[in-house]
């Protein structure tokens, strides 16, 4: 592959740029995407026109779904579809949702459950985007949770909880960067200088408590309040989606809880064994050294087998639908599948544009008088990259080695720089529009998907702007605690006061206990 004349400047930030402001402009992602690897193959290729094919087709689609990594996540996400397919089918979420209300007996109460249930299911950021959001929809339609808060609820505790839980597969990412010797020591040191992981459960708990939204997402919870539209924005994957899961009335509790545990240790096990647990190594360092998309794959699949031998022998659900259910899982992860694809494609985009390349140019020469702001600096940089680019693994294989060699210098600042560039990455996972786990989370609760990126990044990035601060605090005290206090002091304040602003929506008290009655 010849370098092109544009590698490593400014425009190598072009595609993922137009990709997000049509994305959020026309509301329609699979265009917007599409534009922008159109965009990244012609600044490649320039007017050769079989260049700017042959580099889509060739260097960009063919090569990403050949990619081992990717492969696995697709397969994992067709299992899962499958599985979830099958517990709707049996009644399993029927029954779950019915057990749920006779517990959950508030809004408040529903929407807390969600983000428990998120943080209980640490281990991988897909698994839980995917798992929470087919349990939890019965119970938060039943509440009036829009679908757009909902896949907030899920996606914030996602990425963000995942960074901050040393038993997960970010954490075997992060180690496999992070040099000889450090690994999952240097994660755990850098858990309480993970500002942004830890305000953003902070804020999802506020939020609540406080009953209130703001931006774009207070018109999508007034309307489902008032209106009783869950949507808002209709899309027809989402009805499709929500049809499938109308299921049997003969279903009980065990039919969800029993796969689902299945799956989760299933697809531990999995990951441990990747990682070398079966030979020798401790679960730490299994996890450490885990390939989470063959592992995921194999304990989902392995997991299939299982819940559907469950299946038969429980009778719920006959062998001809059970094996119904598997193009019908097919069919619900086709949008999330299509996205992805497109999303890894834009990023081969500007790989070859040498997007990474321009901004280690960036950061290389950081120093000097301003030390104290480089933990700050690099958390912003993290945020856009990874906005950009819609990887946080990929911003942690830039910007951790380029922080661990300025620690060299200043190795007093090593924890909260190598933790700034953790938190930034994750912001950008977060919320960027062709983020997998953006994607993930649109999936996992049925909302359109542009739908969910303009409602949640005003809450991301009101988390991020407090993080940038507590960030420039951390450079100079060069302790956790003191940031973390004002952070947490600064974040109350200012949802305060925004919910005192006119425009914000308050949820009425009268909404509570509507689904009981």
């Amino acid at each position: 592959m010849d370098t092109p004349a544009l590698f490593a400047t400014g425009w190598a930030v072009l595609p993922p740029l137009i990709a997000i402001v049509l994305a959020l402009i026309t509301k329609e992602v699979y265009s917007s995407l599409f534009l922008g690897v159109l965009t990244g193959a012609v600044l490649y290729a320039g007017a050769s026109f079989s260049g700017i094919v042959g580099h889509i087709v060739n260097d960009g689609l063919i090569a990403s779904l050949s990619y081992g990594w990717n492969v696995g996540i697709l397969i994992f996400l067709v299992v899962l579809g499958i599985i979830v397919a099958m517990m709707n089918l049996s009644g399993g979420s029927k029954a779950f949702g019915a057990w749920a209300l006779k517990r959950v007996r508030s809004r408040v109460a529903a929407e807390i459950a969600t983000v428990l249930l998120g943080i209980i299911i640490f281990v991988d950021d897909y698994f839980n985007c995917l798992t929470v959001g087919s349990v939890m929809k019965p119970v938060t339609d039943n509440f009036k949770v829009s679908r757009a808060k909902l896949a907030y609820l899920i996606d914030a505790t996602a990425a963000p909880v995942c960074i901050i839980a040393p038993v997960s597969s970010w954490a075997a990412a992060v180690s496999s960067f992070a040099g000889e010797g450090q690994g999952i020591s240097l994660f755990i040191k850098c858990i309480p200088y993970n500002f942004y992981a830890l305000f953003t459960i902070i804020m999802m708990f506020a939020i609540i408590l406080m009953k209130f939204d703001y931006a774009s997402m207070a018109k999508f919870e007034m309307n489902a309040v008032e209106n009783g539209d869950l949507f808002t924005v209709q899309d027809v994957n989402a009805d499709m989606a929500d049809a499938a899961e109308q299921g049997s009335d003969k279903g009980i509790l065990l039919d969800l809880v029993f796969p689902v545990l299945v799956l989760v240790i299933a697809c531990v096990i999995g990951m441990i064994y990747t990682g070398g647990f079966f030979d020798g190594s401790n679960f730490v360092e299994a996890f450490s050294n885990s390939d989470a998309s063959v592992g995921l794959s194999m304990g989902s699949l392995t997991a299939l087998f299982i819940i559907i031998v469950y299946y038969m022998v429980r009778r719920t659900v006959n062998f001809k639908n059970i094996m119904g259910c598997v193009p019908e899982g097919m069919k619900a992860m086709a949008s999330p599948i299509l996205v992805l694809t497109l999303a890894w494609t834009l990023k081969a985009m500007t790989d070859s544009l040498g997007l990474a390349d321009f901004v280690s140019e960036l950061v290389k020469d950081m120093g000097g008088a301003a030390v104290g702001l480089i933990p700050a600096a690099l958390f912003l940089i993290a945020c856009v990259l990874a906005f950009a680019s819609g990887t946080s693994w990929g911003t942690f294989g830039i910007l951790i080695p380029l922080g661990l060699a300025i620690t060299e210098s200043h190795p007093e600042l090593s924890t909260p720089i190598i933790a700034a560039c953790m938190a930034g990455a994750v912001y950008g996972d977060h919320c960027s529009p062709i983020s997998d786990t953006t994607i993930m989370a649109s999936a996992g609760a049925n909302c359109d998907h542009v739908s969910h990126v303009s409602t949640q990044l005003p809450y991301a990035t009101t988390v991020a702007i407090v993080s940038a601060i507590s960030y420039v605090i951390a450079g100079f005290v060069k302790s956790p605690v003191i940031p973390l206090i004002v952070g947490v002091v600064l974040l109350i304040g200012v949802l305060l006061l925004i919910r005192h602003k006119p425009d914000t929506y308050r949820v009425p008290d009268d909404v509570e206990g509507v689904a009981a009655e």
